[in-house]
């Protein structure tokens, strides 16, 4: 798979959101995660609920937090929180990703991040 497919994988295009809107759910949450590939540390997730629809034209800018500057993420933080129905915080820290493996720890910080959404999500992506 080339990169040019890759980056157009990832362009964040909605169509999940307005299926499972045009179903008639209203929370949606995008749970992602960081730090599976790191040696040591945590394994972090974070999960959002945004409104839906959303007026929000600086999404198009988020593909990967990885590849944005540091400014350009803090701007797209404030952003986010500006806006965001709800935000959770999971973590997953080395003790727990030594003793069940990296696949259950990420799992876990997936939960931990869902169980703070108030309200619940509907749906999850």
């Amino acid at each position: 798979m080339g990169v040019g497919l890759i980056n157009t994988l990832l362009k964040p295009t909605f169509t999940e959101e307005k299926l499972l809107e045009a179903q008639g759910y209203q929370r949606i949450a995008g749970v992602d995660e960081v730090g599976r590939g790191a040696l040591a540390g945590p394994v972090v997730a974070a999960a959002v609920i945004l409104p839906c629809p959303i007026d929000a034209p600086w999404l198009s800018q988020i593909k990967d937090s990885k590849q944005l500057r540091p400014p350009r993420r803090e701007l797209l933080f404030h952003n986010i929180h500006e806006v965001a129905i709800s935000i959770g915080i999971g973590i997953a820290h080395h003790e727990v990703i030594d003793a069940q493996g990296i696949i259950r720890a990420t799992q876990l910080a997936m939960k931990l991040a869902i169980d703070q959404l108030s309200p619940p999500p509907e749906s999850l992506l």
